[in-house]
This record gives structure tokens, sequence and C-alpha cells, in this order.
């Protein structure tokens, strides 16, 4: 029996504000109980609050990504790292003129039930 997976083609998720998102491992690639996935978001975009039920890492590959944590704005860049604990009330965005590419790490793996996304 193998001791390790490889994951070749990871899931696209749909989305319609024109962000792209690879679930490499998680709830809706190859079953894990975290996930990692590799994003990157356009110029100008942002998501509504959340409050999740996981931590998430997440590490800038290239651009500036901005987080809005309980009302405290922190920006990181290429080369930076940052983990949110659960429970935090965050927001994450690009306001910015140029596209963020970035990895994310949520524990336990995300999932629309333990994200609670405000309308």
């Amino acid at each position: 029996m193998k001791k390790y997976t490889i994951q070749k083609k990871p899931f696209v998720v749909p989305t319609n504000d024109g962000k792209l998102i690879e679930e490499h491992f998680g709830n809706a690639s190859i079953k894990s109980e975290l996930s990692i996935a590799h994003m990157i978001a356009p110029p100008n975009w942002s998501e509504p609050f959340q409050t999740p039920e996981f931590e998430e890492y997440t590490y800038i590959i290239k651009g500036k990504k901005q987080f809005n944590i309980n009302g405290e704005i922190v920006v990181l860049k290429a080369g930076e790292s940052i983990k949110i604990e659960k429970g935090a009330r965050v927001q994450y965005s690009n306001p910015f003129n140029k596209e963020c590419e970035y990895l994310a790490v949520c524990l336990p793996a995300f999932s629309m039930d333990l994200v609670h996304r405000e309308a």
C-alpha cells in the first residue's frame, strides 16, 4: 500500500467573482483532514466577512492581500504568511491594482458549513 498521494488535477471551485481556486486536498478534491488550495485573486476583489470554525493559514506567493481581522487591517506581501484563528471575524480582499497569488491551508478542511459567511 502506498504511503503517499500525488494530486495532479486539483478541483477548480466554480466562482463568479473572477477568483481562481484550485483545491489540491480537502472536501471537494482528495479527501483530507485539512484543505490546501492555490488561489489567484484578481485586482479589486473582495469577499464577505466570515467567522469560520477552522484555522486558516495563508502564504502570499505574488502581489499583496488585505485581511480585515476583527476590525484590524493587515496587509501581507509576497513571502509573508499569517495564521488566523478559528472564530475570528475576517474579510479577505485584494483592493490593489495587481493580482494576488497565494496558498491557503484550512484545518479542519474548508467547508461551506464551517465558514459562516455573512450575507
